[in-house]
């Protein structure tokens, strides 16, 4: 399964963004994840979800913002951003595992897609 993460953009604090990754084929028995990356920086945790579409986990740093959700019949993952702060600015990508697991590790996860810019900036 590909995976292709879309929606980034500029925009400025205190606003909202919805990033989408589709697949290319079915993603209703993986379980999907986002991860962001600034330059010079490893790629780091987001949210995840279990291919049972039960609820997400997410990194500290966004819990209360970012929603994660997931739409099998579309073969979709999405993330609901909201009032975003510039330190949420990074490259996003989306992977998937055919494990149920939400794991923050990079190494978990076995397919990803290119990522999406987002920049937060006044």
């Amino acid at each position: 399964v590909q995976l292709q993460a879309s929606g980034g953009g500029l925009v400025q604090p205190g606003d909202s963004l919805r990033l989408t990754c589709a697949a290319s084929g079915s993603i209703s028995r993986s379980s999907v994840a986002w991860f962001r990356q600034t330059p010079g920086k490893e790629r780091s945790f987001v949210a995840a979800i279990r291919w049972r579409n039960s609820f997400p986990d997410y990194a500290e740093a966004v819990k209360g913002r970012f929603t994660m959700s997931r739409d099998n019949a579309k073969n979709t993952a999405i993330l609901q951003m909201n009032n975003l702060k510039p330190e949420d600015t990074a490259v996003y990508y989306c992977a998937s595992s055919v494990m149920s697991t939400t794991s923050p590790r990079t190494t978990t996860w076995s397919s990803w897609g290119q990522g999406t810019l987002l920049t937060v900036s006044s």
